[in-house]
């Protein structure tokens, strides 16, 4: 095979998720790092190119970044895999299994891993739906959020009874399944796995009251601390937790395993990204900072893992 830099190379990035627009900020970093360190590199949004014009125009490798439904669910996968092309990030398997919030916790439990206790609402079953129900058994506060979504799209934190019922219609917006989940009053935090190495956790303070979108991706006054302040026991514990995590659902290449304290301080698993952004915001290249990697370097180091 040609080397790295001899390959035509796209970056997938864009497409019609309701993350299409971190997806598009994600794509433009990786191209200009891979286009400043010599690779022959292309950008490709789906949503205005047929993924079989990467085989008809002579692609040789993916970078995918693509956030959400369409790219980190299997699907984009399943195409490049027919088709024949490397990709960056996780197989079908472990693309598809992460983007199911509830099937992944569920593979966790399994595994004796430890997750937040929660209820499962269905759009098909949601005339039955009994609010009361759920808090008597979970308690307040309450965070509810669509199965199948991430960047936090469709989160809302409950703290009355009577706000439960539109959370869920709320989220319903998004997905068929709901998650509904007992509050994690601690601490938040992130942990990149990159080639089976767990870097540095993140410890994630937002303004608000949890991490939403917006501290996410649009405002400056979160904080973001890495090293975390973890002793040296607890990060180990961390990163012994974040390893089973990512290698239960059978992650390869790159992913970001986030994690929440409860009040106790005990670690609970929330969910993994298997193509983590990659803005100026992104926490996985502040990790692989403090690591020894510069953005370049990163992104070069995750091209390389493709295959």
């Amino acid at each position: 095979m040609k080397p790295l830099k001899q390959q035509k190379i796209a970056v997938l990035y864009g497409g019609t998720s309701a993350e299409r627009e971190v997806s598009l900020n994600s794509g433009r970093a990786v191209l200009q790092a891979l286009k400043n360190q010599g690779f022959d590199v292309h950008g490709v949004d789906p949503q205005q190119v047929g993924l079989e014009q990467l085989k008809v125009q002579g692609f040789e490798r993916v970078f995918n970044i693509l956030h959400g439904r369409g790219g980190e669910d299997g699907t984009v996968q399943g195409v490049l895999e027919f088709l024949g092309i490397p990709y960056t990030g996780c197989g079908v398997l472990a693309s598809s299994l992460t983007m199911d919030k509830m099937r992944t916790k569920m593979l966790w439990k399994g595994f004796g891993l430890p997750v937040a206790e929660m209820e499962v609402v269905n759009k098909a079953d949601f005339a039955a739906f009994d609010a009361t129900k759920i808090v008597e058994k979970l308690g307040l506060p309450l965070m509810v959020k669509p199965s199948l979504e991430g960047s936090s799209v469709g989160l809302t934190k409950v703290k009355r009874l009577e706000a439960l019922q539109s959370a869920v219609e709320l989220a319903f917006q998004y997905d068929e399944t709901v998650l509904v989940e007992a509050w994690l009053a601690g601490d938040e935090y992130s942990v990149p796995v990159l080639d089976g190495e767990v870097l540095p956790s993140i410890r994630i303070v937002p303004k608000g009251e949890f991490y939403d979108y917006d501290a996410k991706y649009i405002s400056d006054d979160t904080q973001y601390f890495c090293p975390s302040g973890l002793s040296e026991a607890r990060e180990q514990e961390l990163k012994q937790l974040v390893k089973q995590a990512y290698e239960s659902t059978g992650c390869r290449g790159w992913s970001r395993v986030d994690v929440m304290t409860d009040s106790e301080g005990r670690f609970n698993l929330v969910e993994i990204n298997t193509a983590p952004g990659m803005t100026s915001h992104s926490l996985f290249p502040m990790a692989a900072k403090a690591r020894g990697y510069d953005f370049e370097q990163l992104v070069v180091k995750i091209l390389e893992l493709s295959v």
